[in-house]
């Protein structure tokens, strides 16, 4: 499988492409997320700058029950989408419940993490900006 290292770059498996992009979200290949803290996360790289895409990454994280991302902060922001579950942002001192459906801005310089808490996975895509 992919792995991805802590900017989101495959380290394996990746192939340029540039082009239109039109694909099945889960004919992606999905890559274990290594990051010290992440609990049962992967993430699938859906567009990057590997597909000619110049400004932003579109990449579908998916956290198992009990899972999180890891706790830490960086200089850009996040433009996030639940797909499917519920769970909960950890944000600096402060922790907001999200569902299927909401959207989330996280921006940078913030410490931040989410948590799933519900029975089920958690999907959701998270957007960033092109390396």
């Amino acid at each position: 499988d992919i792995i991805f290292d802590s900017q989101g770059n495959g380290v394996k498996g990746t192939e340029e492409m540039t082009g239109l992009k039109l694909m099945k979200a889960m004919d992606v290949e999905a890559g274990r997320v290594m990051m010290e803290g992440a609990v049962d996360v992967t993430m699938r790289m859906l567009i990057s700058g590997d597909d000619g895409a110049p400004n932003f990454a579109m990449r579908l994280f998916e956290v198992g029950p009990g899972g999180r991302t890891p706790y830490h902060s960086h200089a850009w922001e996040h433009e996030i989408y639940i797909v499917d579950g519920k769970g909960k942002l950890v944000f600096g001192e402060e922790e907001k419940p999200f569902e299927k459906g909401d959207f989330i801005f996280v921006p940078g310089g913030n410490m931040h993490s989410f948590i799933n808490t519900g029975a089920g996975k958690l999907q959701f895509l998270c957007l960033v900006p092109v390396d």
